[in-house]
């Protein structure tokens, strides 16, 4: 990503700033929009973003049966290559609970 954010500073500022704004809690907590973004991640199937998500939702507080029940959202709206995603997600969500 550096790379990136060198080769175009104002896109990659732009974005971070969006990325501030919208993670900001509000009526819904951090770690619940976390777990939002962990089911958008799992219905468009970015590895790298499902890895960054979970792991963030996971040291804001979400326990396992929360990322169940998003992750059964997630396979609703995503259908049959949500499937294989999610179980991914839940994978790692239990190796980082191992460490």
């Amino acid at each position: 990503l550096s790379a990136l954010f060198n080769a175009d500073k104002d896109t990659l500022s732009a974005f971070t700033t969006l990325v501030n704004v919208t993670n900001h809690p509000g009526v819904m907590s951090e770690y619940q929009k976390e777990l939002v973004a962990t089911a958008v991640a799992v219905s468009i199937r970015c590895d790298d973003c499902v890895a960054y998500h979970v792991d963030k939702a996971k040291k804001l507080g979400a326990v396992r049966e929360e990322l169940v029940e998003i992750l059964a959202v997630a396979i609703e709206m995503g259908g049959g290559p949500a499937v294989v995603y999610a179980a991914k997600v839940l994978s790692h969500f239990d190796q980082l609970s191992a460490s």
